[in-house]
């Protein structure tokens, strides 16, 4: 726990401005997205872009390319969140039924094998099984959270509990942090839109 501590304390020490930046911007998104407001999309492309440059410098390529597919997503979202119908927002919160679950594993186990594949053969990851799952997962969470399903956030759950870890072992202990607070964030998002949820269905 001692030796824990200390990596803590001194990588923290080596945190770049850069990074700072993108885990505020990074949590700010995710208070957005809980809130269900349009900032989360804007926010989160600053997070984003910040953080493909830093995983390609850490060596952690599948959540670097998580994050160019956040990108990408953020504007598809943001283009998804306003459109709007009678001056309302037509996209709501809903949940996934058997089928969409099914979808939504399919799309998980696909992404985890290609990453995988890719990272043991083509790149020096050290860590291809953990980066795989963390980018797999992340990668259901925004697909889902694109379209407003509940049962994004317990992707995002999901990712986050297995990034704490990760990131804390390529010393980016800010951004472990970050994903601590996301993991809080997301479960209080998980009880925000279930709750939005039964109040619209009452």
């Amino acid at each position: 726990m001692h030796e824990l501590l200390e990596q803590f304390l001194s990588d923290l020490n080596h945190t770049t401005p850069l990074e700072y930046i993108a885990v505020v911007a990074g949590i700010g998104s995710v208070w957005f997205s809980r809130k269900e407001n349009i900032l989360v999309y804007p926010v989160g492309l600053v997070n984003t872009s910040i953080f493909i440059y830093l995983y390609l410098k850490h060596g952690l390529y599948a959540d670097a390319s998580v994050n160019f597919y956040y990108t990408v997503m953020s504007i598809v979202g943001w283009i998804m969140w306003s459109k709007k119908s009678h001056g309302e927002t037509s996209l709501r919160i809903t949940n996934s039924n058997m089928s969409e679950w099914g979808q939504a594993l399919a799309f998980f186990g696909i992404f985890f094998a290609v990453l995988f594949f890719v990272l043991k053969n083509f790149t020096p990851s050290t860590v291809p099984i953990a980066d795989s799952f963390t980018s797999a997962a992340a990668f259901t969470g925004m697909w889902l959270m694109n379209k407003k399903k509940l049962e994004n956030w317990i992707w995002w759950i999901i990712t986050d509990l297995a990034s704490i870890p990760l990131n804390f072992s390529k010393h980016l202990v800010f951004t472990s942090f970050q994903y601590f607070v996301f993991l809080i964030l997301a479960i209080m998002g998980y009880v925000s839109w279930k709750k939005k949820l039964h109040e619209r269905h009452d």
